[in-house]
Parts: structure tokens; C-alpha cells; sequence
């Protein structure tokens, strides 16, 4: 294989493993609900797709055609990972789940003050 595409996949592979690895750090460091759940949403999904686009690219170059398997998987990813990290916000913010950072009043909140 080309010394070039194999310094792009290493490249990728560390890159993968760097965010995955902060993702997950992220996950278990950081203090309340609202800040882990952001930390593996955007870390580790950009994470694991770099370690899927290395993977197709391997695959690609060393089967007689593309690898189109990891591409379908980086797509169902990059479109699920942010639909469900918005639904559990949302969920947190309805429980109303302690935060760091101060939850905007709702409607209801605001004509009980003032009633």
C-alpha cells in the first residue's frame, strides 16, 4: 500500500480514537446532565465517524470495489446522534433536571409570579 494513504489512515484512525476518547472522558468527568450529554454527542460522534471513514477507505482500497458499508453507517449516525441527544434535552428540561447554567422560566412560571 502507498506510504501516503497509509500516514491518511493512521491520521484518521488516532484522530477517531483522540475524539472518541474525549467523548467518553467528557461523559465521565463533567458535572451535570446537560454537559455529558453534549460531550459524547459531538466528540465521539466525530470520533467514530473519522474511524469509519478510515475503515471504508482501508476497505476500499484493498477489495476489488467500494466499501460502501461504513458510509451508510457514518450517514445513520451523523442523523441519529443529534435527534436523540436534542430529545434527551428535552426530556431533562420537562423533568427539569438540576443544571449548571440557569433554566429559562416557562410560561407557567411567569403568570404565577405575577398572579
Amino acid at each position: 500500500m502507498n506510504p501516503l494513504i497509509e500516514a491518511a489512515l493512521a491520521l484518521l484512525v488516532l484522530a477517531g480514537a483522540l475524539f472518541t476518547f474525549v467523548g467518553s472522558l467528557g461523559l465521565f468527568r463533567l458535572q451535570d446532565f446537560y454537559t455529558r450529554l453534549h460531550a459524547p454527542t459531538k466528540a465521539t460522534t466525530l470520533g467514530v465517524g473519522s474511524l469509519l471513514i478510515a475503515s471504508a477507505l482501508f476497505f476500499s482500497l484493498q477489495g476489488p470495489g467500494l466499501s460502501l458499508h461504513e458510509i451508510l453507517i457514518t450517514l445513520f449516525l451523523f442523523i441519529t446522534a443529534p435527534v436523540s441527544a436534542h430529545l434527551l434535552a428535552k426530556a431533562a428540561l420537562h423533568q427539569r433536571l438540576p443544571s449548571l447554567a440557569k433554566l429559562p422560566e416557562s410560561q407557567e412560571d411567569k403568570s404565577d409570579q405575577g398572579a
